[in-house]
């Protein structure tokens, strides 16, 4: 699927009819099962539950996280280390200049269609921006 397609159809999911629940507890949604399975980033959603018993700790991210994943050097200050082909990130508020992440994750290589995507954890539950 190409990029443009991909993008069209994440703005369609608005809520979720069913929740899907990850190995590691996390729960996510329709949109991110659909984000999952065609953008092939299943490893997008073990990287980031991979972190929930850490951020979990931190009682201002309980109730919510803001989740990126910036592909490449195209963000103008969130950008993968070198030799890394992108970077996740996790904040409690939307990212500022100078601001640090709670978590920040290289990704040594990746082939996500996408140059970033925002994800949110509430609840414990992954979902897309407009499915909040």
């Amino acid at each position: 699927m190409n990029p443009e397609t991909l993008l069209q159809n994440l703005q369609h999911f608005c809520g979720s009819e069913q929740y899907y629940k990850h190995w590691l507890g996390l729960c996510y949604t329709d949109g991110v099962n659909y984000l999952a399975e065609n953008a092939q980033c299943l490893w997008l959603i073990d990287a980031i539950a991979s972190h929930q018993p850490r951020v979990q700790k931190i009682p201002r991210l309980r109730d919510f996280q803001l989740w990126f994943l910036h592909v490449g050097e195209a963000h103008k200050f969130i950008k993968p280390t070198a030799g890394n082909k992108a970077v996740l990130t996790c904040w409690e508020d939307a990212p500022k200049s100078g601001d640090k992440p709670v978590v920040r994750q290289n990704i040594p290589f990746t082939d996500f269609p996408l140059p970033e995507i925002k994800l949110y954890v509430r609840e414990s539950i992954l979902m897309l921006p407009d499915e909040n």
